[in-house]
């Protein structure tokens, strides 16, 4: 069921601990994941197939509204996060209030770390830490012409 992979405001433990003492392999990615595009399908799917299970971390409103700006988001974190695990390749969705998803990174202890676009590796938030626990952090390219924003403009352009 969509909702039992949703945690808004407790995080998971049990459900981690037991995949780690299973011996999965566990991929995280996080992003504020506003309108859900090809982009983002094509991006969830091939991090998800890198390990067994896929966490993704997604900004809070607030959050978004930091990173973003006004206007931002435009859909909320609840239906946000209804789609995102709706999604076959998406294991946990765990909204996170920061700036970053430090904190659910210290805590779930992935194996691998994901990230897309043209991040180094070194100034992505987590690396350092991921590294030190035994893991990898991988960049995955992005698929040219999807972007939220992009889709915002065409939009508003078309409504003008």
């Amino acid at each position: 069921m969509t909702s039992d992979k949703i945690f808004l405001l407790d995080f998971p433990d049990d459900i981690i601990k037991s995949w780690h003492q299973n011996g999965d392999k566990i991929v995280f990615t996080n992003g504020c994941f506003d309108l859900l595009h090809k982009g983002h399908i094509v991006y969830l799917e091939e991090a998800k197939s890198l390990g067994d299970k896929l966490i993704v971390g997604l900004n809070s409103d607030a959050s978004v509204n930091r990173l973003k700006g006004n206007g931002r988001p435009i859909q909320k974190q609840d239906s946000r996060s209804v789609v995102l695990a709706a999604l076959e390749c998406v294991d946990l969705v765990i909204l996170f209030e920061e700036d970053t998803p430090l904190n659910i990174i210290l805590k779930a202890k992935p194996n691998i770390l994901v990230k897309g676009g043209d991040y180094k590796l070194e100034d992505i938030v987590g690396y350092k830490e991921v590294k030190e626990m035994g893991g990898k952090t991988v960049c995955l390219s992005f698929l040219e012409g999807f972007s939220t924003s992009g889709i915002e403009k065409k939009i508003l352009a078309d409504n003008a």
